[in-house]
């Protein structure tokens, strides 16, 4: 058995959820693909984000909010990614898409973002965003990418702009309820990693954005490291089962790691 570290060496980054009321009941989440040339998750379906920079944490000591300053950067770090990603961006006061546009094509082309906050006397709206999990890979598996994640909810609207897809790290973008997502994905539409097949799961257990967000706000926000069980019936990856998981393990042969 591969017992769950304390701590390990690995970079701070952060996702986005983002949620919008479905034309059914259940909460369409905007889902993207990363592109196969990718050296972690290549083609693999995720949700927006990636690794915080230093420019993330200058933000936070002003728009922290009370927050600690990693708590609050990992926030605009989610923002800024979702933004890079996907041309929209909770959790900011721009509504207009020609100002997305421009912001999004000047952090391409390596503009800091608080720059970008500064120049266009704008501001972050990190209270916005809700805490849903923290995950981190076990330091004694010794995997090639290391990440210590936030994933945060945050609900956009249906007269937002509409996100479009970066052609670089990602081919392609969607609107899908978390049990949609998951069905495409066992039908071979797609393939997702372990920690994002285990919060859809956690995500499709509720019809509505409300109902979701009361759980995440009711539910402890613990780094999840997982391990890996020797069975008789085989090897298994775990995760705890008290942080609302619907689903706490899956054969590692079966397990897509990144």
């Amino acid at each position: 058995m591969i017992e769950p570290a304390a701590s390990a060496t690995s970079r701070p980054a952060a996702t986005l959820i983002v949620l919008r009321d479905g034309p059914a009941m259940a909460p369409e989440i905007l889902m993207v693909q990363r592109a196969a040339t990718m050296a972690f998750a290549a083609g693999a379906l995720v949700f927006p984000g990636g690794a915080l920079d230093e420019d993330d944490y200058r933000l936070a000591e002003t728009f922290a909010d009370g927050l600690p300053v990693d708590e609050a950067a990992a926030r605009i770090g989610a923002i800024r990614e979702t933004l890079e990603e996907s041309g929209i961006a909770p959790g900011l006061n721009v509504r207009d898409p020609g100002l997305l546009a421009e912001m999004r094509t000047a952090l391409a082309s390596g503009m800091l973002f608080s720059e970008l906050i500064q120049s266009n006397d704008l501001l972050l709206k990190i209270g916005m965003l809700t805490p849903f999990s923290r995950w981190h890979p076990n330091p004694a598996e010794k995997l090639r990418h290391v990440f210590d994640t936030r994933f945060f909810l945050a609900r956009y609207d249906w007269d937002g702009p509409e996100p479009t897809v970066d052609n670089t790290e990602h081919v392609d973008l969607f609107w899908a309820s978390a049990r949609d997502t998951l069905a495409r994905c066992e039908a071979g539409g797609g393939r997702i990693i372990f920690p994002t097949r285990r919060n859809l799961e956690r995500l499709a257990q509720f019809d509505s954005i409300t109902d979701l967000e009361s759980h995440a706000q009711a539910t402890s926000v613990e780094k999840v490291v997982p391990w890996i069980e020797d069975r008789p019936e085989g090897r298994f990856l775990c995760i705890p089962n008290h942080l609302g998981y619907p689903v706490c393990e899956e054969r590692v042969d079966t397990a897509s790691r990144g």
